[in-house]
């Protein structure tokens, strides 16, 4: 049966952006001009992620993991950090409708922390905030039938992938299936959904924004449990994933060089085109910096120019 939810106008507005703003993002632009933003937005996520779970490393310390270096710090928080490594490496070798891959994941991130790792709970589970108890799971003989059932869903082609992601996210959370690490798997299995369709999920760290004011986040999923279903998960999570895409577009352009924009603008426009279409290109840019970068490329025989102020066309150099 699919899980319960509503399609709102808000939904749907920050379905539109998110499509708009993905648009922007193309392979060129973010991942060969910038393969050092790969391992930047991995050691963010991980950070991030870990950090709502209590994990005290910093960035710092977890690229110095990542490059094999020593860190000094409580060994279950390095070990976390190692365990989120391997798992984030091997990111693309996990099949999002696979619950034997999902099992496996769960493995290696709670290797060495937990007992039954990559094993589903055997026993009822409830989660505490301060004094009060805040969700009580369904009977552990009932989790794999639900996982099952959730797997299932997964499978639904019909289903726009952003809102499944956020289902499975919520229910998975809902089901709360391990003893310990349902947080981070929900994190870590949502952003693989996303990736199927739309691979700059893997480079981007949307956990930043979920740390940066947890409360949003467990509010969001004790309304969903209320309510006795995931609308309120899913526009708390669009607006997430939407707020990551407007940093991660934003970032981007201001590292890029003058001469990577150039090229990255030239590889995808041969036709002719003006300061104008430069600019909406890079949305981020100014005017003044845009009116530099091509003066550059003439200057350096990338591009050609024809006419004067708001006249000026200009084109690729055929080689």
């Amino acid at each position: 049966m699919k899980p319960p939810y509503e399609i709102t106008s808000l939904i749907l507005k920050y379905i539109s952006s998110i499509s708009e703003k993905i648009g922007e993002v193309n392979a060129t632009y973010l991942l060969k001009t910038n393969p050092n933003l790969r391992k930047q937005n991995q050691i963010k996520t991980i950070h991030s992620s870990l950090n709502i779970e209590g994990n005290t490393l910093s960035e710092d310390q977890i690229t110095a993991l990542l490059e094999n270096k020593k860190v000094v710090g409580p060994k279950k928080d390095i070990t976390e950090v190692l365990n989120a490594l391997e798992v984030y490496q091997n990111i693309t070798t996990l099949k999002y409708h696979s619950e034997k891959d999902f099992l496996k994941a769960h493995k290696m991130l709670m290797k060495d922390l937990i007992e039954n790792t990559g094993k589903y709970r055997s026993k009822s589970v409830g989660i505490v905030k301060g004094t009060k108890v805040e969700h009580i799971a369904p009977p552990h003989a009932n989790v794999p039938f639900l996982m099952n059932d959730l797997f299932d869903y997964l499978k639904d082609k019909s289903e726009i992938s952003l809102i499944k992601s956020c289902v499975f996210h919520y229910e998975m959370e809902f089901i709360h299936p391990f003893m310990d690490g349902n947080g981070r798997m929900g994190r870590l299995w949502q952003t693989l959904i996303l990736m199927e369709e739309y691979p700059i999920f893997e480079f981007l760290p949307f956990e930043t924004l979920i740390s940066k004011n947890q409360s949003n986040y467990y509010n969001s999923l004790s309304a969903s449990d209320k309510e006795g279903k995931s609308t309120k998960f899913i526009e708390y999570m669009l607006n997430i994933i939407n707020e990551s895409l407007n940093e991660l577009l934003e970032n981007t352009t201001k590292k890029l060089s003058d001469e990577d924009r150039i090229k990255i603008f030239t590889d995808t426009n041969s036709e002719n085109f003006t300061r104008k279409d430069y600019l909406i290109y890079f949305k981020n840019l100014s005017s003044a910096t845009a009116s530099r970068d091509l003066k550059k490329a003439v200057e350096m025989g990338i591009i050609t120019k024809q006419g004067d102020k708001k006249t000026t066309i200009y084109r690729k150099r055929e080689l």
